[in-house]
């Protein structure tokens, strides 16, 4: 069986082709740079008005340098999908300046550009470039959706749907969508779509980044070896954390990485494990929130993954950096890959 797993972050696009013929740590590993860093240079670059279509895709800097561009007196157009890139409510995008568009006939002036997370047919010519073979059992692509309810904010709506996806304790793999995703999840969707149009016939599966790594970092090596620990992925933007025993999550906290310290994390993630942590205290604290159904019997060690995973070594706590497969850039798609099989 041959996977495709694609893990698109913040900074990088993480990719891994498995084949479950051969070792885990003999597949192909690209690296690249996240497609919303790759647009933002391009909207820099160019001197002309800029027309938009495509889909939902995980917006980055393309917000700033998109107001960077009007302010030099150019215009900006979307269509009403991909204008969803910038806010959710188009109504909000319109606030900004840019305009919203149904019909690309009177732009054709413009310079058009195409938005979405996820290029498979780039990425199989590069693949075919090398002799590659571009032929998968299945596909499985993480990207970071914290879904959308107009009625309330996005810190709350993403953890009241980890409350109803965690009434009790699961396999962090569980997090995957191998079938129908909630419609409220807009970015999952996207990708979804962006599959389908590529001619693919079987839908992805997919799954949040976050919960891709915590799925990963369980497989890690050492946490393999062990029965009551806590995994935490440190990202550029978000610090995601789950108490894992017998292999079940138990409790999760999520906050913004920027308005961690070493003791402000230490002491979330001793609450965690501990079972004392509130979703009160998260929040209110600017973070997303928390939700724990049980406590840990003892934290065995800590194991973290993610780009600002540096910040643990401010802690006391006895950590160990992930590699699952013996890469630390891999843990998303390992994770996919681990949920793929799984399912």
């Amino acid at each position: 069986m041959r996977i495709l797993a694609i893990d698109v972050g913040t900074g990088t696009q993480d990719m891994m082709i498995y084949d479950t013929e051969k070792e885990l740590e003999n597949s192909i590993k690209l690296v690249l740079p996240s497609p919303h860093l790759y647009i933002s240079q391009q909207i820099k670059e160019i001197e002309n008005d800029l027309y938009f279509n495509g889909e939902i895709m995980g917006g980055g800097k393309i917000k700033k340098s998109l107001l960077e561009h009007m302010g030099k007196g150019y215009k900006v157009v979307m269509e009403p999908t991909c204008a969803k890139t910038i806010r959710d409510n188009l109504e909000q995008v319109k606030a900004l300046g840019i305009e919203i568009a149904e019909d690309s006939k009177d732009y054709k002036d413009y310079t058009k550009i195409t938005l979405g997370d996820i290029n498979i047919t780039k990425l199989s010519e590069f693949l075919l470039g090398y002799d590659l073979d571009f032929d998968f059992d299945k596909i499985a692509i993480a990207v970071q959706d914290h879904g959308y309810n107009e009625n309330m904010g996005d810190r709350d709506f993403r953890f009241e749907k980890i409350r109803e996806k965690l009434p009790e304790p699961i396999s962090p793999l569980e997090f995957g969508f191998d079938g129908e995703v909630p419609d409220y999840f807009t970015r999952m969707m996207a990708v979804r779509r962006q599959i389908e149009s590529e001619g693919i016939e079987e839908l992805p599966l997919v799954m949040d980044t976050k919960f891709a790594s915590i799925a990963g970092m369980c497989f890690d090596e050492i946490a393999e070896k062990l029965n009551s620990y806590v995994v935490i992925d440190i990202g550029n933007g978000h610090t995601t954390a789950a108490s894992i025993e017998n292999g079940l999550i138990q409790g999760v906290f999520e906050h913004h990485t920027s308005s961690l310290t070493g003791e402000s994390l230490e002491r979330y993630i001793k609450r965690l494990a501990s079972g004392e942590i509130t979703h009160e205290e998260v929040h209110e604290d600017y973070g997303h929130g928390a939700h724990v159904l049980n406590p840990i019997s003892k934290i065995e060690k800590v194991i973290v993954s993610g780009p600002k995973r540096e910040l643990i070594e401010k802690t006391n706590l006895d950590w160990h950096h992930a590699a699952p497969g013996g890469d630390v850039m891999m843990t998303g798609t390992v994770g996919l890959i681990k949920t793929a099989l799984g399912r």
